[in-house]
C-alpha cells in the first residue's frame, strides 16, 4: 500500500539535511509542510531549502507563493492530496517535512470544509481591526457564536477575526462547520518525529538566527516591509525586524526577540506533537533507526513496531 511518512518537529531541531538524506534513501522527492516556505519572497527567513539543496531532492510546495497570495491549511490540504495521486502512482513512499501544525493536521486527518472568505469581508474586518482594536469583533463573536467563544484563544486576533468572517459570510456560526471529523486517506501514515533536549535546541535555534542575519535576513525584511499587514509577514523573524523599522527597538534587541520568540514557538509547537499518540520519537542522529522503522512500510510487509527511546522532553 502507499504510504506518506511525515518528517516533524519543532524549528530549528534538524529536519531539514536529514530529510534530504532520507529522501536520497528511499527514492522519494519532498513534500514541504512549512506554510511559510511557501512564499518566494522569504527564503532567509523561512530557512527554506537553498538551491543547492533543491538540485539534490525534488521538491513540491517551496516558493510557489507571492507573499499576498491568500492561502490556507484547507487549499494545503487539497492540493498535497492531489500531488501524492500523481506520485504515488510511480513512488509508494512519498516523504513530507515541516513544522506546520494546522497543515500536516490537514494532511494526515483532514480538515473541515470551511466556506473561503471574501476579500471585502477579510478586509473590512482587518481594517475594524486596525482602528478599533479586537475587543468590538470579539463582542461580535459572542453574539454569532457563543459556542466558539468559548473555545476560541482569545489572544489570537486571526482566529478571532477567521471565525467573524465566517459568520458574517455565511450568517451561520463559524462552529457549525468543524465537525473534527477524520477523513480517510487511501495512503498509509507514518510520523517520525525529531527531538533535542532542551538546552541542544535553542542553542542551534540561537546559532541559526544569528546565520539568518549573516545571510542577509534585515535586507529580506526589508523588502517585505511595505507588506507588513499581510498575515503571511505576521511570522518570527520579521515582525520583531518591523518594529526596528519603525524606531522601536535597535537591531540588537530585535535579535534577541527573534530567538526568544523562536523558541517559544519551538515549545509551542512540541506542545502540540505530543498530543499524537501515532508519532515515533528520535533524536536526528538516529537515521539507521528511523530508516529501520520507515523500511517496513517501503517494501510492504506488516509493520514492525519500533518506537524511538527518546521521549519529547517539552
Amino acid at each position: 500500500m502507499n504510504t506518506l511518512v511525515v518528517l516533524l518537529g519543532p524549528t530549528g531541531v534538524g529536519k531539514t539535511e536529514l530529510s534530504l538524506r532520507l529522501a536520497e534513501s528511499l527514492g522519494s522527492p519532498i513534500i514541504s509542510s512549512d506554510s511559510r516556505q511557501l512564499y518566494r519572497e522569504l527564503p532567509i527567513g523561512t530557512a527554506a531549502p537553498t538551491a543547492e539543496q533543491l538540485n539534490r531532492v525534488k521538491h513540491y510546495l517551496i516558493g510557489t507563493l507571492a507573499v499576498d497570495d491568500y492561502y490556507s491549511a484547507s487549499q494545503f490540504e487539497e492540493d498535497v492530496i492531489s500531488l501524492l495521486a500523481d506520485l504515488h502512482q510511480t513512488t509508494p513512499v512519498i516523504l513530507m517535512t515541516g513544522g506546520s501544525m494546522l497543515y500536516i493536521d490537514a494532511v494526515c486527518k483532514g480538515i473541515d470544509e470551511i466556506p473561503t472568505v471574501t476579500p471585502e469581508i477579510r478586509e473590512a474586518l482587518y481594517s475594524q481591526f486596525a482602528h478599533e482594536g479586537l475587543a468590538p469583533i470579539l463582542a461580535e463573536l459572542k453574539e454569532a457564536d457563543p459556542i466558539h467563544y468559548k473555545e476560541v484563544d482569545r489572544n489570537n486576533y486571526k482566529r478571532v477575526i477567521h471565525a467573524v468572517e465566517i459568520c458574517r459570510m455565511t450568517g451561520k456560526p463559524y462552529s457549525s462547520f468543524r465537525t473534527n471529523s477524520r477523513k480517510e486517506r487511501p495512503f498509509r501514515i507514518l510520523k517520525i518525529g525529531l527531538t533535542r533536549d532542551r538546552e541542544e535546541l535553542c542553542d542551534r535555534i540561537n546559532q541559526r538566527v544569528d546565520q539568518m542575519i549573516r545571510d542577509g535576513l534585515v535586507e529580506e525584511a526589508r523588502r517585505v516591509y511595505p507588506f507588513r499587514h499581510l498575515n503571511s509577514l505576521n511570522t518570527v523573524g520579521y515582525k520583531e525586524l518591523f518594529r526596528y523599522f519603525d524606531g522601536e527597538w535597535p537591531l540588537e534587541l530585535a535579535i534577541e526577540k527573534i530567538k526568544r520568540n523562536s523558541r517559544v514557538y519551538a515549545r509551542k509547537q512540541m506542545t502540540w506533537f505530543k498530543r499524537d499518540p501515532e508519532i515515533h520519537w528520535f533524536h536526528p542522529d538516529q537515521e539507521k533507526e528511523i530508516l529501520d522503522t520507515i523500511h517496513p512500510f517501503r517494501y510492504h510487509t506488516p509493520l514492525f513496531q519500533t518506537t524511538g527511546t527518546l521521549r519529547a522532553n517539552y
